[in-house]
């Protein structure tokens, strides 16, 4: 197979794209130019391997090219493209397992990415309650939506303040977006108090993964609920991460508390580009299409591809023969183990944390509940790790706080083989002296 000059390429990519990547987190740093992915394996330009577990940010449930849902797509693209007019079988079918599979899900609608289905919720929840507020959670991510674009991994001094995603937001935007503490309810019910009858809805991932995987605790998110309904305000769960991947019906299923609305996204279609939101027939109603006021609008929203991908792959993953959440809970148990038996071997500070096929590991003491906890992870430790893990065959993504992915496609070997690698770095990296050098935020 030819190689190719990775770096040449990624020169001549930064001369017509801006950077070079068309998404910012994209720019990793070596390797920089991928060629091919399939199952739990992504390889380079290079032609050298490595065991993925960035997964697209978590996209990729069942394997890279997994053929179920491959041979679905091209079917449904050779059958029916893209139309845009009325309904196709295959948007009812989606719509019928989401509902089924949803506890919140009454009606549903699909969209083309989690950034979608955030603005579609925080805007109905707006036009049903003719509120304007919306409170999130330092450390939770929602896309690239105005409305919520602030205070992910804020450094220290902006956390909890001002601190947008971006520049070019209106202040108005964002300053009618509260920032409440993860697992606190107190910090919930002090902007209820000042603000209780503006505030359309609490969003939150259930589980933040976008700092890597807070665990919330039961009392807090039955909190969340009571409050809002005493207030009039809306629930909503931004499950584009946990959707699908840690219980076919949510992280809604696992805790049994029910949100308003439900954002979809990521691992819904494996890799293709699909994603949704789904919530009561009550809020539903409100979208125009159903006679109500709020702008429902997309012209690749329901494209066959796109349902295809997504009908195929919860098809697998609620096949009882398959066990896929069997599957990958057994190998990220492996992988936490293995990760915290080499930590404390190595008597190096860690909490070694996640959630199903989800696994984490902080560099820090102590107990980790919300954002303020992880102000004290080793911020250069974490990246450093994974930048020597990618090195060493385990793709990881260099950023302090990101998360590691399990797919249906990884196996035993390739869990025992990155733990060995792990073990390696990480006694390499306490050599030279990469712990304790402070925060890359």
């Amino acid at each position: 197979m030819t190689t190719i000059d990775a770096r040449s390429m990624a020169a001549r990519a930064a001369e017509i794209i801006p950077g070079g990547v068309n998404s910012a987190t994209r720019a990793i740093g070596a390797p920089w130019v991928f060629r091919s992915a399939h199952g739990a394996t992504v390889t380079d330009a290079n032609g050298t391997d490595y065991i993925d577990y960035h997964a697209a940010f978590g996209a990729i449930l069942l394997g890279h090219g997994d053929e179920r849902v491959t041979t679905a797509v091209e079917d449904a693209s050779r059958r029916l493209g893209l139309v845009g007019l009325g309904i196709t079988e295959l948007e009812l079918q989606l719509a019928e397992l989401i509902v089924a599979a949803i506890p919140s899900a009454e009606m549903t609608i699909t969209t083309m990415s989690g950034s979608e289905s955030v603005l579609q919720a925080v805007r109905l929840a707006r036009g049903s309650t003719g509120r304007s507020r919306i409170v999130k959670f330092q450390g939770c991510f929602h896309g690239s939506f105005d409305a919520v674009a602030r205070n992910v991994i804020s450094a220290p001094a902006r956390a909890y303040g001002w601190d947008p995603n971006s520049s070019g937001i209106l202040e108005d935007a964002l300053e009618h977006t509260l920032i409440a503490e993860f697992n606190d309810l107190d910090s919930v019910r002090e902007l209820f108090a000042r603000h209780g009858d503006e505030i359309a809805a609490v969003i939150l991932e259930p589980v933040p993964h976008n700092v890597g995987a807070l665990l919330p605790e039961q009392e807090f998110l039955e909190g969340l609920r009571e409050i809002t309904r005493q207030h009039g305000s809306l629930l909503i769960f931004d499950e584009v991460i946990t959707g699908f991947r840690h219980a076919l019906g949510g992280y809604q299923e696992l805790c049994g508390v029910t949100p308003d609305l439900t954002t979809l996204g990521k691992a819904m279609g494996n890799g293709f580009a699909v994603a949704g939101m789904a919530g009561s027939r009550e809020v539903m109603s409100n979208f125009t299409p159903a006679g109500g006021s709020v702008m429902l609008a997309g012209t690749f929203n329901g494209n066959a591809a796109s349902m295809a991908a997504a009908i195929a792959t919860i098809g697998v993953l609620s096949d009882p023969e398959v066990d896929f959440y069997g599957h990958v809970r057994a190998l990220g148990d492996r992988m936490r183990s293995g990760m915290r038996q080499i930590t404390s071997d190595l008597d190096i500070p860690a909490v070694v944390t996640g959630l199903g096929s989800v696994f984490v590991t902080y560099f820090l003491e102590g107990e980790v509940r919300g954002y303020r906890d992880l102000m004290r992870n080793d911020d250069h430790a974490y990246a450093e790790f994974h930048r020597r893990m990618t090195g060493a065959g385990s793709l990881m993504y260099p950023m302090a706080l990101k998360r590691n992915h399990i797919s249906l496609a990884h196996t035993e070997a390739d869990i025992d083989r990155t733990l060995e690698s792990a073990a390696s770095v990480l006694a390499a990296m306490q050599r030279d002296g990469e712990f304790g050098r402070g925060s890359e935020r």
